[in-house]
């Protein structure tokens, strides 16, 4: 019985969870932000673009 309440009381294994989470969740952001960014740059290409053929043509 001492050695199932040890097991049931031990939390090291918690940590290293808890840390996958939270670099989990960082990844998640970077990559949202990183999409969104890239978005915008695209669009800005685009417009450059759209305003370069129009003032050699």
């Amino acid at each position: 019985m001492k050695l199932f309440n040890e097991i049931l009381n031990d939390e090291s294994g918690a940590t290293a969870i808890e840390y996958g989470l939270i670099a989990a969740l960082i990844a998640v952001a970077c990559i949202t932000a990183l999409t969104a960014v890239g978005n915008s740059l695209s669009n800005t290409f685009d417009e450059v673009d759209t305003s370069l053929a129009g003032a050699t043509a």
